[in-house]
């Protein structure tokens, strides 16, 4: 368990009016008591202070022209298992628990590692001070908070990181694919799909980190620096067990996939709503456009509606349940096209009958769960089929 304990000045605790279960807690603290050593992982950006923003940024740190820090700079965003104030002392302590995905600097890693590296360049005459917005809750989604906070482009941070050239196993998935030549890899490529798409769809379909329905990749939909981030860590921890890897053969069964359901979706509304006798509009749901002349994600292939990604994640994410791994190679138990005609009307159903915003929807582990386990029972029927087919 991490313990900071460190003198600040005043403290302003606020619950959040939309969830009162996570407090906020926002505090000043000068530059000589900021604890060192406080995690940088849940960030998705990794402090690079060679930049021309982040050399200004050390200038106001130690310069004596700008003892307003506190003021002129944005602050450090902290997620925390919990906090306490002390106020005979004036000290916080400050409960980082021992879960660095979880708990540590989410937004303000440059300013952080500005400081810390060279606070003591700071006249000792002079005194600056830091905001800290540190953030406190059970239910907090810190990989959406990572993602609001870290508000430039998916692709930015890819740059930033510098992976340009660890997506070549990617690269040659798709390379007989329609949309091999369509798919941007940098910053300014002025192409229609951005490698965050595909990566979504791996996330999506990572049973290494999400191998049953006690978990789901929720993230896919709720946390594109989560996404990011997962696939970064995998170059840097897994230590030649890159699930990314293993997975990138299936890219093109998965883009197959995801445009089935997207394609089909409004014909299986149609026929659950037929099975309980109720008429069905799907161009008048939440989330939905059309009917009209749109286009699929990836192979710009026709399609009536233009249907929310927070309808499609939780159906596309469920046929995970179908993958195995034998001898470090990723297969499919069963063809997830033809799952898909077995089970897609119920999967449309369970998601549609949860609730039809799709922001609700997307970011409903619940229903995540509930899907793959309509998914599992679907390959467990096939199998018992294949059994007696056997016998």
């Amino acid at each position: 368990m991490s313990i900071k304990k460190f003198k600040v000045k005043a403290v302003r605790t606020i619950k959040s009016p939309s969830n009162p279960n996570i407090t906020t807690y926002y505090t000043w603290v000068n530059f000589r008591d900021l604890p060192d050593s406080i995690s940088l992982d849940v960030n998705p950006r990794k402090p690079k202070m060679n930049t021309a923003v982040a050399k200004q940024l050390i200038s106001a740190v130690v310069g004596i022209d700008n003892l307003s820090f506190d003021l002129n700079n944005r602050g450090i965003v902290i997620t925390a298992k919990d906090f306490k104030f002390d106020n005979t002392s004036n000290t916080a302590i400050l409960d980082l628990g021992d879960d660095a995905s979880m708990y540590g600097i989410l937004d303000g890693g440059h300013t952080y590692t500005a400081i810390i590296e060279n606070r003591d360049m700071l006249s000792k005459e002079f005194n600056k001070f830091v905001k800290l917005e540190i953030v406190v809750g059970e239910t907090l989604d810190v990989s959406a908070l990572a993602d609001a906070r870290n508000t430039s482009a998916q692709v930015s941070d890819i740059a930033l990181f510098e992976l340009d050239d660890k997506f070549d196993f990617i690269k040659e998935s798709i390379k007989d694919t329609s949309f091999k030549d369509d798919v941007a890899y940098k910053d300014n490529d002025n192409k229609p799909i951005r490698i965050g798409e595909l990566l979504k769809l791996l996330f999506a379909f990572n049973i290494k980190r999400f191998p049953d329905d006690t978990t789901a990749p929720v993230s896919a939909y709720s946390g594109k620096a989560a996404v990011f981030r997962d696939y970064r860590n995998e170059f840097d921890k897994s230590n030649g067990n890159n699930i990314y890897e293993k997975l990138a053969p299936q890219l093109p069964k998965l883009v197959e996939l995801y445009e089935i359901i997207e394609k089909e979706i409004p014909t299986k509304y149609q026929e659950y709503k037929n099975e309980i006798g109720k008429n069905a509009n799907f161009g008048n749901v939440r989330g939905i456009e059309g009917s009209g002349n749109f286009e699929s994600e990836f192979t710009k292939g026709a399609i009536k509606y233009q249907v929310s990604i927070g309808f499609l994640l939780p159906i596309f994410g469920s046929f995970r349940a179908l993958l195995e791994e034998e001898n470090g190679t990723i297969k499919w138990a069963f063809d997830p096209i033809k799952v898909w005609e077995k089970a897609g009307v119920r999967l449309v159903q369970n998601t549609f009958d949860t609730d039809t915003n799709p922001q609700n929807v997307g970011k409903s582990k619940t229903l995540w769960q509930a899907n793959y386990r309509i998914v599992d029972s679907v390959r467990k029927d096939l199998l018992l089929e294949d059994l007696l087919k056997n016998k």
